[in-house]
């Protein structure tokens, strides 16, 4: 719509100051925002120069960041020429600076309750945007923005919605255990909805408990239950600070259903105050901050595996219960110790769903060919790995290796301890 706006004249002229790759790119040593320059300093003094193995020291002049020691390197590096790594380098660059442009920002002014004459579609970014009624984003800048701060909460609505765009194998990565444990949740989360609703049908009840075989445990009396879904963030970090506003946008979208959302790990709660990361003692209840009535935000600032042992959050519940991993790095050497030995048999041991993210393909299937490896006999694929629809667009950098670009959230799988097992006879 705003490209016929603009086709018949009826689009303002664009302002000198609108988002451009030209008038968003500058060096970072010589950049306009402190930050940045700091940035680049930090760098040079911690990242190697893939070609000679010194300190980076040379700005690349096509991404406007150091990458190599010399402009001799630089020139050298056929890798780095051949495959453009400096388009994604300037990619980096330009939304960096753009963030801290000081240009109004009317794409952050989200929506907020969905009319229930307005079902929203969640095939893509974009559709998701026109039928929520976002702002129109008619820039990758404002695109970039958006998408890094909604992916997470997006990411979990897209997997939990009846309207889901991840259908079951063999079109579709969501395998025969995986519809269970989401027909699980969505029994739940649409139970007051329309074809959904179970009070007054018994035939729709018992149909979905005998489908949901090995789940009969929990049975009706569960779902009559009047509490909050929880939605557990195992290893959180960067979501653990987005505002609540953002975290709202997901229950916007189940508006019959209370959410916590609990944030666990020792870097889940950063105190702006402090400009610290906050590490309570067990004993010490959780940090809760309550958005409404149907939101609260709960921070555990320790290791899973220390409150499963302690049975902080029995009884799980997988009607209620459902558990995320945001690139956790399973298969990271320095994390195999409190995952790999700790945390991942106690998320199995739950029973509950569990999906995992990756900043790439290769990072995702590294965690996943882990989880196979080691833990097999114990656990169910609930969803193969598979690129996300609602990743994040923009791009981000490794400061420690600056080739290393990546994207949040940009790859997405399931899995769940195994309920039953099979009798040989």
């Amino acid at each position: 719509m705003g490209f016929v706006r603009n086709a018949l004249g009826l689009e303002p002229p664009p302002s000198p100051t609108d988002p451009t790759p030209e008038n968003r790119f500058h060096p970072w040593d010589q950049s306009p925002c402190e930050a940045l320059r700091e940035r680049a300093a930090r760098i040079k003094a911690l990242a190697q120069c893939p070609v000679t193995g010194k300190n980076v020291q040379y700005i690349c002049p096509l991404s406007g960041i150091p990458t190599h020691h010399s402009r001799e390197a630089w020139s050298c590096d056929k890798y780095y020429h051949d495959n453009k790594i400096y388009e994604l380098l300037k990619k980096v660059n330009i939304y960096e600076h753009d963030l801290r442009s000081g240009r109004p920002f009317p794409e952050f002014e989200f929506p907020q309750e969905q009319g229930f004459d307005r079902m929203v579609n969640m095939t893509n970014w974009d559709l998701f945007f026109y039928t929520r009624g976002f702002y129109s984003m008619d820039t990758e800048f404002q695109l970039a923005a958006v998408t890094k701060m909604l992916s997470y909460p997006i990411t979990i609505a897209s997997l939990l919605s009846q309207f889901s765009p991840y259908s079951l194998n063999p079109k579709g990565p969501i395998t025969l255990e995986g519809l269970k444990s989401l027909a699980a949740l969505r029994y739940t989360l649409y139970s007051n909805q329309g074809n959904y609703k179970y009070s007054n049908d018994s035939t729709r009840r018992n149909n979905t408990t005998s489908f949901l075989n090995g789940y009969d445990s929990y049975n009706t009396n569960s779902l009559l239950k009047n509490r909050a879904m929880r939605l557990f963030i195992v290893g959180a970090r960067a979501e653990s600070q987005l505002p609540g506003h953002v975290w709202k946008q997901l229950q916007y979208l189940f508006t019959n259903q209370k959410f916590d959302i609990i944030f666990i790990g020792p870097e889940c709660y950063f105190d702006k105050n402090k400009q610290e990361y906050t590490k309570l003692p067990m004993e010490s209840p959780p940090i809760i901050n309550k958005i409404d009535e149907s939101l609260r935000l709960i921070y555990y600032t320790d290791y899973f595996h220390t409150f499963h042992e302690s049975q902080e959050f029995f009884p799980y519940d997988p009607y209620f219960d459902c558990f995320f991993t945001f690139h956790p790095g399973f298969a990271s050497p320095e994390n195999a110790d409190h995952w790999v030995n700790k945390t991942i048999p106690a998320l199995l041991d739950t029973k509950c769903a569990i999906f995992t993210t990756g900043f790439d393909k290769n990072d995702l299937m590294n965690d996943m060919n882990l989880l196979e490896n080691k833990f097999s006999p114990e656990m169910d694929i609930l969803m193969d790995p598979i690129k996300n629809i609602f990743g994040s667009t923009k791009w981000e950098l490794n400061d420690l290796n600056p080739h290393e670009v990546y994207r949040f959230n940009m790859y997405i799988a399931g899995f769940r301890g195994k309920r039953y097992h099979t009798i040989e006879k």
